[in-house]
C-alpha cells in the first residue's frame, strides 16, 4: 500500500468526507516535524473517538509563519504528510497553508475536533465551526515530557 493515497487535497477531503455522511469523522492537526510518542498518543486517542481520523499537517510555509524556530521545519511537508499517513490510526492527511486549520475544518466540518491539553478549549482553531454544526471539541491529555521543542533543545545542546 502506498501511503500517499491517504494524503488528500482540501477539495478531496470535502468531496470524500463532506456532509452528509454516515461515519463519525475526527479531525486534529499539527506540524509533526519530529514525530514522537506524544504525537502518536494524541493521534491514537483521537482515532478512538470516531470512525475516521483526518489529520491536518501544516505546510512548510505555514510552519515558517508559526515561527517554530531557526531552520524549521526540519522535515519537508511531503515527507511529514507521508510519515503521518503511514500511521495505522490515521485514515487521511491533508496539508494546509494557513497558520491555523480553520479553513480546512470549514471544508470538512468534522464531528469531533481534537487537540492536546496544551490548548485551552476556547483557543482551539475551528471550535466555533464544529460546535455550530452539532459537533464537539475534545482536549486530550498532553504526554508530559514529549515535545518537538524539547527534542530540538536536547539535540542542539548535545556536545557529543
Amino acid at each position: 500500500m502506498t501511503f500517499d493515497r491517504k494524503v488528500l487535497s482540501a477539495s478531496d477531503v470535502r468531496d470524500r468526507l463532506g456532509k452528509p455522511r454516515s461515519e463519525v469523522v475526527v479531525f486534529t492537526n499539527g506540524v509533526f516535524d519530529l514525530v514522537h510518542r506524544g504525537h502518536i498518543q494524541t493521534l491514537t486517542v483521537a482515532r478512538g473517538m470516531g470512525d475516521l481520523l483526518v489529520v491536518g499537517v501544516n505546510s512548510d510555509a505555514s510552519v515558517r509563519r508559526l515561527e517554530k524556530g531557526t531552520g524549521r521545519p526540519f522535515v519537508g511537508q511531503a515527507d511529514r504528510a507521508f510519515l503521518v499517513a503511514a500511521l495505522e490510526c490515521v485514515d487521511y492527511v491533508c496539508l494546509f497553508d494557513e497558520t491555523t486549520p480553520t479553513k480546512l475544518i470549514g471544508e470538512l466540518i468534522p464531528d469531533v475536533l481534537v487537540k492536546g491539553s496544551d490548548y485551552d478549549i476556547t483557543d482551539v482553531a475551528g471550535r466555533e465551526i464544529v460546535q455550530s454544526n452539532g459537533g464537539r471539541v475534545e482536549v486530550v491529555p498532553f504526554a508530559k515530557g514529549y515535545s518537538t521543542t524539547g527534542l530540538v533543545r536536547r539535540i542542539r545542546g548535545y556536545q557529543g
